[in-house]
């Protein structure tokens, strides 16, 4: 074994071969992966291997498109033996949402160049001829799935890595990894110890233990997963070629043909199981649990009356086996926060359709900086300190059985909630405040009765209730609480030359704020702060609740060479939002400081102090109204709010939320990170050009935006009106010019001020001049759309100037 590598994987399932392979077709050298046992001895083996398309997330359909390509190709290489069956799918539904939900995914996998088909329950028969319909309202067909041999594919895709020079070593566990003082990783085995540029976790279910050797605590825990192999059945015996895998969703089971019987695995939406909480057997390896098959009748039954051939024969096996699960269901990819060049590609409850794809990703992310598409909510920094083990064990069995449930555009799920609050939670809930979690945060949504927290896939239950506190902020005032906005402190000699370096964006004078937009080397969006200029050398910016440890990173990561202090100061401060003409009526009389238009313009920032309380104020607001944004200790925010409560006695003051304040900014036309602003566009591109300082002579991602510049882009941001009163679009629908794709939605809702429908969405530059007229496909239906100035509500700005 050699004692020295670029890149050490530990893991030999499909997610570290995959990984492995992908860098060597990158053309890196000095590969070496590590196997504790024998290759997919772990979740692979005993995967079920379907191979879905199908996906919410428009970048985790892109990753199982993409292996699915991968696995076709290996497939048909007679060089490899691989068992692929492409049967197609079918997806039941039970339910107009589900439908819904099926037309919306159709239309997202359409600009995918995936051909998903939304069927009548005859047409859905006429492909599956075993099926009843006793209840259906439709299906939806994936034609590229089906179902794939975990080990084959996994072999294969070794057996080509081992030809590029990459070496694999089995039955050789890592038992302790180290920083070595000239900054390698030091890995110990058995066989003897090796020095790694890179160490990428691909260890699957132990992904935990091997993160617990360089002092991380990774949200994964392993759950059950049960299916059953029937005995033949003489009707699948009699055809030639193979029935479709099919999905029911609403009942919780897939079922596929498994050569001439059926198999058969649901996801139990109640019993669902934990296991090894106390830590893992050190042995389990290619074994399995005893069958507990008691759980699974009521899904058993179900499944026979859809199919009746199920039921009319034995059970031929049952396999038991470990699936590792995060607490939102999806992997753990890309770098981790604070260790440079250690990276996770683990933690895939659905590994086989996404292994292929997520191998590429950080590959990529490796060898270029960046993956060549977005995959922030894959990205392992989107946990934070809040990821317990009760929380990750209370999130994953919640999401197990919901595993099926439909993926709405907007819906707050329940369990280990609260978790982190601000001082105000206890309060607003009893002034009828909903919440939902951003980043491990809980944010009042809206204000009204929990049933009114209904979502749907076309007008949600909060919608009047929203509308209301719309109208008191834009006639009058209205405060909101903003806890775990991501807050950085930069400070010291070398501050403005760090951000200098970081942003590509110039930065504000002392006492003023502005944006700030840090670039992939690609020059692509990777964050974007807020920045406001308190001293010289001290700067205080703020970014996404989710991005706590992203936007760490990019900052921390350049600040060699630099002397600075940068301090995370997250928890610290919490963020108070008073908006509406009203605003500075209500706060004058808390504050000695000044806010006339001279004292106090707009994009200012000042020291205020209210009651106790010393604090800042940013003469800003995301809602396109007079406001300010305060930040404020922690303990002293129950008495900020009072006095503000109290001031606004009599000036109509009023709670609101964050769909409220997110309707508001669609109306401004103001971009979301993470959903408008993503790594795969420019700022140029993103309509933010007057945020790119091209006089700085090196920033991060300069070159790249440059020769991205040069050679030319197709898209441009644009906002959208859309005629109807039934309906707002949804992120990631299609655009359309007729029947023919122009675009796709970022960001979308209803603007209440203007009564119409917006949508924020990437167009072909052709179709980018106001007055244009597209339609926007939501659930199916196309509905007329126009162009229109950037900013429908007070594109002058006079409001928030006033």
């Amino acid at each position: 074994m050699r004692t020295q590598a670029r890149v050490v994987v530990i893991g030999g399932g499909i997610a570290g071969v995959s990984t492995l392979w992908h860098l060597v077709e990158a053309g890196w050298k000095d590969l070496l992966l590590l196997e504790k046992a024998e290759l997919t001895s772990g979740s692979t083996w005993h995967a079920a291997g379907n191979t879905p398309t199908f996906s919410g997330s428009w970048s985790v359909m892109r990753m199982q498109a993409y292996s699915l390509e991968l696995y076709r190709r290996l497939a048909a290489d007679p060089e490899h033996a691989v068992t692929y069956h492409v049967t197609g799918s079918l997806r039941l539904a039970q339910s107009r949402d589900r439908l819904d939900e099926f037309r919306h995914v159709a239309g997202m996998a359409r600009a995918q160049g995936l051909d998903f088909r939304v069927l009548s329950p005859s047409e859905a028969k006429a492909i599956h001829p075993f099926l009843e319909l006793h209840g259906l309202e439709g299906a939806l067909l994936d034609p590229l799935d089906g179902d794939i041999d975990p080990s084959m594919v996994t072999q294969a895709l070794a057996k080509e890595a081992r030809a590029g020079g990459a070496e694999i070593r089995r039955g050789c566990p890592v038992t302790a990894i180290s920083r070595t003082p000239g900054g390698m990783w030091r890995l110990e085995t058995p066989q003897g110890e090796v020095l790694a540029e890179h160490v990428v976790n691909a260890a699957g279910y132990r992904a935990g233990e091997v993160g617990a050797m360089v002092g991380l605590d990774l949200p994964i825990v392993t759950l059950e997963h049960q299916y059953l192999v029937t005995e033949e059945i003489p009707e699948l015996a009699a055809r030639s070629g193979l029935l479709p895998l099919l999905r029911d969703p609403d009942d919780s089971y897939y079922l596929r043909q498994e050569r001439n019987g059926l198999l058969l695995g649901p996801y139990e939406k109640e019993n669902a199981r934990a296991a090894w909480l106390d830590g893992l057997p050190a042995d389990f390896a290619n074994q399995l649990w005893n069958d507990d098959l008691e759980r699974l009748e009521p899904y058993i039954e179900l499944a026979c009356a859809r199919v009746p051939i199920l039921g009319s024969v034995g059970v031929r096996r049952v396999v038991n086996g470990p699936i590792p699960y995060t607490p939102d269901g999806l992997p753990l990819l890309g770098p981790v926060h604070g260790l440079a060049n250690f990276w996770n590609c683990a933690a895939f409850s659905f590994g086989i359709c996404q292994g292929g794809g997520a191998g590429r990703i950080l590959a990529e992310w490796i060898t270029q900086g960046e993956p060549g598409w977005d995959v922030l909510n894959l990205d392992t920094r989107r946990f934070t300190g809040f990821a317990t083990r009760s929380y990750t064990v209370a999130k994953a069995l919640e999401l197990y059985q919901h595993e099926y449930a439909i993926g709405f555009p907007v819906q707050e799920w329940p369990a280990h909630r609260p978790m982190k609050t601000s001082p105000l939670y206890d309060l607003l809930k009893a002034e009828g405040a909903q919440f939902g979690v951003r980043g491990g945060w809980e944010r009042p949504t809206f204000f009204g009765p929990a049933e009114a927290k209904r979502p749907s896939f076309r007008r949600p239950g909060w919608h009047e209730f929203v509308a209301a506190e719309v109208q008191a902020v834009h006639e009058a005032a209205g405060l909101l609480d903003l806890p775990g906005f991501s807050k950085f402190e930069v400070s010291g000699p070398g501050a403005s030359a760090l951000l200098d370096r970081v942003l590509c964006s110039r930065l504000p004078r002392p006492g003023r704020v502005s944006l700030g937009y840090a670039l992939t080397p690609a020059g692509g969006i990777r964050s974007e702060f807020t920045v406001a200029c308190l001293d010289e050398d001290r700067f205080y910016l703020c970014s996404a609740s989710s991005a706590q440890h992203h936007d760490f990173d990019t900052l921390a990561w350049h600040r060699e060479g630099h002397d600075v202090t940068i301090t995370d100061l997250t928890a610290r401060l919490d963020t108070l939002l008073l908006t509406g003409p009203r605003a500075r009526e209500i706060l004058a009389p808390l504050t000695d400081a000044p806010l006339d238009q001279a004292a106090f313009p707009w994009m200012a920032c000042r020291p205020v102090t209210i009651g106790s309380a010393r604090a800042w104020a940013m003469r800003i607001s995301y809602a396109g109204e007079l406001g300010y944004e305060l930040h404020v200790p922690m303990e002293h925010v129950r008495e900020v709010h009072g006095h503000l409560v109290a001031a606004g006695h009599g000036l109509d003051l009023r709670h609101f939320g964050i769909y409220a304040l997110e309707s508001m900014r669609l109306e401004k036309a103001y971009r979301s990170w993470g959903t408008d602003l993503v790594t795969e566009y420019t700022p140029y591109e993103a309509g933010l050009e007057r945020f790119v300082d091209l006089s700085k002579p090196d920033f991060i991602g300069r070159e790249g935006l440059l020769m991205r510049r040069r050679a030319g882009y197709g898209q441009s941001l644009v906002t959208l009106l859309l005629d109807g009163d039934r309906v707002d679009a949804i992120p990631v629908a299609r655009v359309l010019d007729g029947e023919r794709p122009v675009g796709l939605v970022g960001s979308a809702g209803y603007g209440h001020r203007i009564r119409q429908s917006i949508a924020l969405a990437y167009v072909e530059n052709s179709h980018a001049l106001a007055g244009t007229r597209l339609s926007v496909e939501i659930v199916g239906e196309a509905h007329p759309a126009v162009v229109t100035a950037e900013a429908p509500f007070d594109p002058q700005n006079i409001r928030l100037r006033g």
